[in-house]
């Protein structure tokens, strides 16, 4: 044999060996379930908004009890970004970055009355103990002259458009018999009505989250709360619609697990703040870290969603519509999806 037929005979060994080396690397590949992305879709991601440093979430953060809970539904968690509410939240669920948020019926409505791709899946009433502290309140400033909802009338208020703000607001305008129209509805997320609240911009505010403890901590003073108006809302757990077709068994497991911090929340709830921290920025202390712990304390645990909460849902989206908080209606039959236990 020439020394060039020598040579092409090794360049033939090479070829074929890199040949088998493709085939064994695909049939591994196959056996393994195909690719990186079919393998990847394969596994539901629940993609779930930073909780910060208190609460349940922050708790089954650090602890890692939803990864637990959802290791045999074929799920695991991600946590992303931080938002100041539900509507805050609104960008990052069209973006896909979050497909799992917490809220309330009240802006879920809002949000669904021009879109179909969230479903309410999970519902906790509010607390109705007196002893548990104030959630939600129409607020003053401190030097304001204005001592009852009636003396707003051709005066501004700071509410999140289609939100629990503008909601509770008119229902506190119909308890007054006040025309809704009577007072300027000022449209602002949380975050930017805290600003023009605190800088004089607006006269008054229907402050939720975390922005009324804030406001009143300031000085602001309560003309009405969510508990004076008669509030239908319902605090919520929703997901993108893909989450809910593709595994509802995950969304199960997700709501025993927070049913189940929720009720140790009640009995422990010093050991729900400062979760991850107990300085700096994130973590809170006298006076804050004492009505947190509160809140807590009178928290109650999240269900899937019954027939009897499908009539509530449906008496706020009908109240919506029926006060052109909407475009068009929505029925709670859509809005939300019924998982059982």
């Amino acid at each position: 044999m020439s020394h060039r037929t020598s040579r092409r005979s090794r360049t033939r060994l090479r070829r074929a060996a890199v040949a088998l080396a493709a085939v064994v690397a695909s049939a591994s590949l196959a056996a393994c379930g195909g690719d990186g992305a079919s393998a990847d879709s394969e596994t539901t991601v629940l993609k779930i908004p930073d909780p910060g440093n208190a609460g349940v979430l922050a708790y089954a953060k650090k602890t890692g009890a939803l990864e637990k809970s959802l290791a045999d539904t074929g799920a695991t968690v991600e946590w992303g970004g931080s938002y100041a509410s539900f509507t805050a939240t609104i960008d990052a669920v069209r973006s896909g970055d979050v497909n799992i948020l917490p809220g309330a019926i009240s802006p879920a409505i809002g949000y669904l009355s021009t879109n179909d791709d969230l479903k309410i899946f999970a519902v906790a009433p509010r607390t109705t103990d007196p002893k548990a502290p104030v959630s939600d309140g129409l607020v003053v400033p401190k030097e304001s002259d204005v001592t009852a909802i009636d003396q707003l009338v051709g005066k501004s208020v700071a509410v999140n458009k289609g939100g629990r703000g503008e909601y509770l607001l008119d229902r506190a305008l119909d308890a007054a018999g006040i025309a809704h129209d009577a007072v300027e509805k000022v449209y602002l997320n949380p975050q930017q009505a805290a600003g023009a609240f605190a800088s004089g911009k607006v006269d008054a505010w229907w402050a939720i989250v975390r922005g009324y403890p804030a406001a009143v901590e300031q000085g602001a003073k309560t003309l009405v709360t969510a508990e004076d108006v008669g509030d239908d809302d319902l605090s919520i757990y929703a997901a993108r619609t893909e989450v809910v077709e593709e595994n509802p068994e995950a969304l199960r497991a997700f709501i025993t697990t927070i049913a189940a911090l929720t009720e140790e929340a009640t009995q422990d709830p010093e050991k729900f703040q400062n979760v991850f921290t107990d300085s700096g920025p994130t973590a809170t202390s006298g006076a804050a870290l004492a009505r947190d712990t509160e809140v807590e304390r009178y928290r109650t645990p999240y269900a899937a969603v019954t027939d009897a909460d499908l009539a509530t849902i449906q008496q706020v989206a009908d109240y919506f519509a029926e006060n052109g908080l909407i475009s068009r209606p929505v029925e709670a039959s859509a809005a939300a999806v019924k998982l059982g236990s």
